[in-house]
């Protein structure tokens, strides 16, 4: 059974506590590494990344769907060398 370690904290130098329950978590993940920042840390590192919920938000371009013709939109500019579809479209061609 884990118990509770005290870590310090890359970023900050704080200490913080890396739970039994966070080690059996990390365990059963299969991370070897411990975690190296604090919870504040760890965060702030992830909304200056673009890996959390604020990330910048994605340039979309008009475009029209090659197999319905429904206007939508997609994340790359369109060349007209190539088909467009929209995302429904998209998922059912994917399926096959």
């Amino acid at each position: 059974m884990s118990q509770d370690k005290i870590l310090t904290c890359r970023d900050c130098g704080q200490e913080f506590v890396f739970s039994a329950g966070e080690q059996d978590f990390y365990a059963e993940k299969g991370f070897e590494n411990e975690p190296s920042r604090c919870p504040a840390c760890r965060h702030a590192r992830k909304q200056t990344s673009g890996r959390g919920g604020n990330r910048p938000q994605r340039e979309m371009y008009p475009a029209v769907c090659a197999n319905c013709g429904v206007e939508t939109q997609v994340p790359f500019q369109p060349s007209g060398e190539k088909p467009v579809y929209c995302r429904d479209c998209f998922q059912s061609m994917r399926r096959y």
